[in-house]
């Protein structure tokens, strides 16, 4: 497949391209995606020409460098036109980039440079029907059998799962936790579509049964017994990097739905446009949208330089990112009022698609407590 990488101005952020691609390509079939709950294949196809699957990784490996300041731009831009062909991406990214960071030689030049090209579909598979927050995966177990290892257990909420071709998988090691990089076609490995979701439902999840699985001793990703504290925390860590900058992309859809139907909108007479308290609505979409992006724009930063407080800096920018989200798309419902409940408008799928970005990659209560303890921690230096 030819791979077209999209250049960015260092300043501005994702190319015009970029910006054309989600206005052209996405933004008119959002809608149509949602009810339809898919993504078509040949939107996937577009992402693999543009080079926005992994344009993160060297070029050695087929990617771009691109830094993340920028890779967060692009997953806003898509955010912005459909959430659920962002988390597409943001799962990729979870899995392309922990093979990068943690993966062997042997693996890097195996997988990275299908994953950079998209031939390779990723998801991400932590997620249990009884885990919740708790993200132990104590529910699938992995057995050394000699030659390797035997999985069984169920994922849950696979995002892409109905059509990945990778999965980084989460197990029980004894005592501890292993992660693995397991093909989707691998034996033993049944895929159910989950339908009918509130939010997202175009992407694609599945639940992910696993009977008796064997998997070759090179499947394991990182330390073996270690990956709850390296290879599960970088992963999610640019999970809510994704997810913080979809969300800002979010409030901004918001914002131009608002704009354009309160500029047409009139009730007995006055335009919608000029009551203060749609000014004032419109207004706390603006700023929120701005402070979103310079959060996400410091953890894109902290990860460039390799700063270990991109993790924290990660953690503030979702939580903030995704609550405004919510917010701004409430508003963007009240704002329309009836008309917001209806299909023929996008605001209520931005709704929906907003709630979804409190839940996924550490829900708003665990922020909460996460971010709380660093600032004691802080407090005790």
């Amino acid at each position: 497949m030819t791979t077209t990488m999209i250049g960015l101005d260092p300043l501005a952020g994702p190319a015009e391209e970029v910006r054309h691609f989600v206005d052209d390509e996405i933004v008119p079939h959002a809608d149509e995606w949602d009810r339809a709950e898919r993504i078509p294949r040949e939107l996937l196809g577009r992402i693999s020409e543009l080079g926005l699957w992994a344009p993160f990784l060297p070029p050695e490996h087929g990617g771009g460098a691109m830094p993340w300041t920028h890779v967060g731009r692009v997953h806003e831009e898509v955010g912005r036109g459909c959430s659920s062909v962002r988390s597409l991406l943001t799962v990729h990214t979870m899995v392309a980039g922990t093979v990068q960071r943690w993966g062997t030689d042997e693996q890097r030049a195996r997988l990275l440079p299908a994953l950079a090209t998209g031939e390779l579909l990723g998801a991400f598979c932590l997620s249990e029907p009884d885990s919740g927050s708790a993200a132990d995966a104590s529910g699938t177990v992995a057995v050394a059998d000699g030659d390797g290892w035997t999985v069984t257990g169920t994922k849950k909420w696979i995002t892409g799962g109905q059509i990945a071709d990778l999965l980084l998988l989460f197990a029980r090691t004894g005592d501890a936790m292993s992660a693995f990089l397991v093909p989707a076609d691998t034996p033993g490995i049944t895929v159910t579509p989950l339908t009918g979701m509130m939010g997202t439902p175009g992407s694609m999840l599945a639940q992910i049964d696993l009977d008796s699985v064997h998997l070759d001793a090179e499947a394991l990703v990182g330390p073996e017994n270690w990956a709850a504290g390296t290879v599960m925390t970088g992963a999610l860590d640019l999970g809510r990097f994704s997810v913080a900058c979809g969300s800002v992309g979010v409030i901004r859809a918001c914002l131009d739905a608002c704009v354009d139907y309160t500029t047409r909108r009139q009730v007995k007479g006055t335009g919608l446009a000029e009551l203060p308290l749609i000014r004032r609505k419109i207004s706390d979409m603006v700023v929120s949208s701005r402070a979103g992006r310079l959060l996400c724009a410091e953890a894109g930063s902290l990860k460039d330089a390799g700063d270990p407080a991109t993790i924290m800096a990660s953690w503030v920018a979702k939580y903030y990112a995704s609550t405004a989200a919510t917010r701004a798309s409430a508003e963007a419902v009240q704002i329309h009022g009836a008309n917001g409940f209806s299909p023929e408008y996008p605001v209520a799928r931005l709704y929906r698609d907003a709630r979804v970005a409190e839940v996924i990659e550490g829900s708003t209560e665990l922020q909460q407590l996460t971010i709380a303890d660093e600032a004691y921690r802080e407090a005790r230096r």
